[in-house]
C-alpha cells in the first residue's frame, strides 16, 4: 500500500480520521419549547400550553385565560373568570392589561423599569414551584415526539399527576 487515501483506523485523538467535530451551534436543530400555563393559589395547573421558544410570552396569555375551565364554588353559579391574575413583567402590555380588564380580572403585572418584581415574588413562586414540578418528568426534559400535539398531551399527563398526588395528601 502506498498510504494513500483516506484510513479508517482512530487517531491519536480517539476519533477518526475525517470526523467533523460539531460545535453545539453546528448541530441540527431540536425544536425548543416553552410550557406556559395558569394556576390556581395552591400551584395546581389550570390551563396548559405550549409554543416555540421563539415566540414572546405575551402572547400566550389570551389563549391561556380563555382555557381555564369553569370554576366550581360552595354557592352560586361556577365561576368563569379568575378573580385576580398575577404576572410577571414579560406581560407587561397594555394591551394585556385591558383584556384582562374588559373581561373582568384583576391584575397584578409587574411593570418594566419599575422597582423589581420582589413583592410579585411572594405570589409568583407557586409558579415557579409548578414548573419545577413539571421539571421533575423526565419525558419533559426534553421533546422526543415530532407532533407538538403529543408532547402537549404528555404536558397534560403530567399536570394530572400532580393533581393527584395533592389530592392523595
Amino acid at each position: 500500500m502506498t498510504g494513500r487515501g483516506a484510513r479508517s483506523t482512530p487517531s491519536v485523538s480517539g476519533r477518526q480520521k475525517g470526523a467533523i467535530d460539531r460545535t453545539e451551534s453546528d448541530r441540527p436543530r431540536q425544536e425548543r419549547i416553552e410550557i406556559h400555563l395558569i394556576t390556581d393559589r395552591n400551584g395546581l395547573p389550570l390551563s396548559l400550553g405550549i409554543s416555540g421558544a421563539n415566540i414572546h410570552d405575551s402572547l400566550g396569555l389570551e389563549p391561556l385565560a380563555r382555557g381555564i375551565p369553569p370554576i366550581r364554588s360552595r354557592r352560586g353559579p361556577r365561576r368563569r373568570r379568575p378573580a385576580k391574575l398575577h404576572a410577571d413583567k414579560g406581560y407587561d402590555y397594555d394591551h394585556l392589561r385591558k383584556w384582562l380588564r374588559k373581561r373582568g380580572i384583576r391584575h397584578r403585572i409587574a411593570r418594566k423599569g419599575i422597582g423589581s418584581s420582589t413583592r410579585l415574588g411572594r405570589h409568583r413562586w407557586v409558579v415557579e414551584r409548578t414548573v419545577s414540578w413539571l421539571a421533575g418528568c423526565r419525558r419533559l426534559h426534553r421533546r422526543y415526539e415530532r407532533k407538538a400535539e403529543h408532547f402537549l398531551a404528555f404536558v397534560g399527563i403530567a399536570s394530572a399527576l400532580i393533581g393527584y398526588r395533592r389530592l392523595i395528601r
